[in-house]
């Protein structure tokens, strides 16, 4: 089978995230034809539409765009803040979406993870991306949906995943977007 590669968009750029711990442990459990990634975002100045009006992108955003474009699959996992998702991950969709008519986001597969310490397991950033991406044309997994609340009852100091339940639904979910993922490259 052919290879595919996978952004993992972590929305979180804390040292410590839950969230990237989450991603780094989903990377574990890819197959091998499935090359998982995180694409950082900490160094995506804010969109600001005049650089590419005025000829001055930056280059981290021509790298960004070019790196999206390249992928055969996007997977987001979002901490939530104040019921909705980072600014970083804002920042990176609207980046990628412009200038207008050039959306390399444009008909990739995606699936969304929340992760959080609080009991909702980021619920309201999970739907509140579900919005943008739709938008955007992303493909995005409807089911199983993902809210991973406390987090810090399943992850150790080490940031490794120390719950079996956890483990399997998460070997379940990828195993849901390997299918989405593998199903839409067939499809074009």
């Amino acid at each position: 089978m052919k290879e595919k590669s996978i952004g993992v968009f972590v929305g979180s750029l804390r040292k410590a995230s839950y969230n990237r711990a989450v991603a780094k442990y989903l990377e574990t459990l890819a197959p091998e034809n499935f090359k998982m990634r995180e694409i950082d975002l900490s160094g995506l100045t804010m969109f600001n539409q005049d650089f590419d009006d005025e000829g001055t992108t930056p280059a981290a955003w021509t790298k960004f765009r070019s790196e999206v474009k390249a992928l055969d699959g996007c997977l987001f996992v979002t901490p939530e803040y104040n019921r909705s998702f980072p600014a970083v991950l804002k920042n990176a969709l609207d980046i990628a979406s412009r200038p207008y008519g050039q959306n390399v986001w444009d008909g990739k597969p995606a699936g969304i993870i929340s992760v959080s310490p609080g009991g909702m397991g980021g619920f309201g950033a999970n739907q509140q991306l579900r919005q943008p991406l739709s938008f955007l044309n992303l493909q995005l997994l409807q089911q199983p949906e993902v809210y991973l609340g406390h987090a810090n009852a399943f992850l150790d100091e080490n940031g490794q995943i120390t719950n079996d339940s956890t483990k399997a639904f998460l070997q379940q979910y990828l195993n849901a977007f390997v299918d989405w993922v593998t199903f839409l490259s067939e499809k074009h």
